[in-house]
């Protein structure tokens, strides 16, 4: 999950392999709401699939990355954001995956290396190495292989 030394190749997705523990997946209106909305979503989805790591954190996590499809990527034509969870395993990572139609993620290094630097964070993202996860984006395609966008990945760990 480390980025990638070359610009133009993100970083490796996290595979789900077999049938995971826990899995939800929505489709929000992408406006200006949500990432509240997510929020409301989320928390009590993550509590009663007794996800073992800090939902709080992972709840802020998922509201900053459907609300940076909003200001900062492209929404798909029907205005929807598709958001994932997974829990591979009952005890373990959190897997939160984000689509929106922008085939790149400009400044991704600085977003990953944000607050590394002695200077204080800047985006909402700093919440995914706050609580000592990883993020990694790549390229989105249809059925048929066409790029149609990305998909951002931040996976957070169980508490200890």
């Amino acid at each position: 999950m480390n980025p990638s030394p070359h610009p133009t190749e993100p970083p490796a997705l996290i595979e789900i392999g077999a049938q995971p523990a826990y899995r939800w997946e929505d489709r929000l209106k992408g406006d200006e709401f949500v990432g509240s909305n997510v929020r409301l979503r989320v928390r009590p989805r993550l509590t009663v699939a007794r996800w073992p790591g800090n939902i709080d954190i992972a709840t802020r996590v998922c509201g900053h990355l459907m609300d940076n499809v909003v200001r900062h990527a492209k929404l798909f034509p029907d205005r929807m954001i598709p958001i994932r969870l997974t829990c591979p395993n009952r005890h373990g990572e959190l897997i939160i995956e984000v689509d929106d139609a922008l085939p790149d993620f400009p400044g991704f290094d600085e977003i990953v290396d944000q607050g590394t630097d002695g200077y204080p964070p800047v985006t909402g993202l700093w919440w995914v190495a706050h609580a000592k996860g990883h993020l990694a984006w790549d390229l989105l395609r249809s059925g048929d292989g066409e790029v149609i966008g990305k998909t951002v990945q931040a996976v957070l760990p169980p508490s200890p």
